[in-house]
């Protein structure tokens, strides 16, 4: 700072005063209370309240400003860091901003800006139709797509950035519009649109569109914690992944002697030479090493009572679901699908 202080000196750097104040945006924040706030550092010309200010693509009239320490003044010099009160909507930190001669010129010129971005963001984004939204992607790739809103736009980036850190090999995360602010009806229609999630940090949803979201089945999570937004990301980035079934051998028995039985079918008496054999479980029919018959135990006894298993070295009458040709030797293998959830 000596060193740049130093320079100026020597080079008799000077900012102009006689000119209509410009500089750039440091931060912006939405508060309940006050409205939009932007804090913004001065670079040229002097900076008054009152002063007609376009910034981005919205302007407005400067109704009060604060310097670093919370007093309120009048103006601000170049060099010097205020917070401007008076904007309609929240600017983007890193936006420049002047001060207009009228409001005609100043609604003229965001008005052709907002065109603008506008068209830039239709050029980049792919037109499809709602059908191949709604389908999943030819290489089997899903995609977890999100609206993200937050009280300044400095959480906004620090989200963006935090997300964008989450492993994305099986499940891709598209964040389709950030912003600072309350979530309004405008999110909810779009999250609608686009089959997305809203997502809320630091701030809460108006009345209008949280029963917007319930008739349209929106979910709108809000968080003050950024772990536990991103925690809660990536579970709904997990249960978009399909389930993995693993299949658990649990015994294995051999038809001893079969039994016709009324309304039942063929009785397969066995007896459990591994394991167990429960009621409901998976029944795999091995005939000289070829599988046959696969299916589920539609029936389990011992004797004459119903139980719900049988263990290695007891005899038992096993039925199966639709499937009565039965023979003497035949091999069962009995097993259970075991469902687990893949993770990223």
């Amino acid at each position: 700072l000596e060193s740049i202080l130093l320079q100026a000196e020597m080079l008799e750097l000077k900012a102009n005063y006689g000119i209509p104040a410009r500089g750039t945006v440091v931060e912006s924040r939405l508060e309940k209370a006050r409205g939009p706030l932007a804090t913004v550092l001065v670079q040229q010309g002097l900076l008054k309240t009152g002063d007609l200010v376009v910034c981005g693509t919205t302007y407005g009239k400067i109704r009060a400003m604060q310097d670093s320490y919370g007093k309120r003044v009048t103006q601000a010099e170049p060099g010097d860091p205020v917070e401007i009160l008076g904007l309609p909507e929240v600017p983007t930190t890193g936006d420049e901003f002047f001060v207009a001669q009228d409001e005609k010129s100043a609604r003229e010129l965001t008005t052709a800006r907002a065109e603008r971005t506008k068209a830039a963001q239709l050029v980049g984004r792919p037109k499809i139709t709602l059908e191949q939204m709604l389908s999943s992607s030819p290489t089997g790739d899903k995609e977890l797509r999100v609206i993200l809103k937050a009280d300044v736009q400095g959480s906004v980036e620090a989200l963006r950035e935090a997300l964008s850190k989450i492993p994305t090999d099986k499940v891709r995360l598209r964040v389709l519009h950030y912003a600072t602010g309350g979530i309004n009806e405008s999110d909810v229609m779009l999250a609608s649109a686009s089959r997305a999630a809203v997502i809320g940090f630091n701030i809460r949803p108006d009345v209008k569109a949280m029963k917007l979201a319930e008739s349209e089945g929106i979910e709108v999570r809000t968080y003050n914690i950024i772990y536990e937004l991103l925690d809660d990301v990536r579970s709904l980035m997990e249960g978009l992944l399909d389930k993995q079934v693993k299949e658990k051998v649990i015994g294995r028995a051999e038809v001893r002697e079969l039994f016709a039985v009324p309304k039942l079918g063929t009785i397969a008496g066995s007896s459990v030479t591994d394991g167990k054999v429960t009621r409901g479980c998976f029944l795999r029919l091995l005939r000289d090493s070829r599988v046959i018959y696969e299916g589920k135990v539609s029936s389990l006894r011992r004797f004459k009572d119903d139980v719900k298993e049988v263990s290695q070295g007891f005899e038992c009458g096993i039925g199966l679901e639709n499937f009565n040709d039965l023979k003497p030797g035949d091999q069962f293998e009995a097993f259970i699908k075991e469902e687990s959830q893949d993770t990223l």
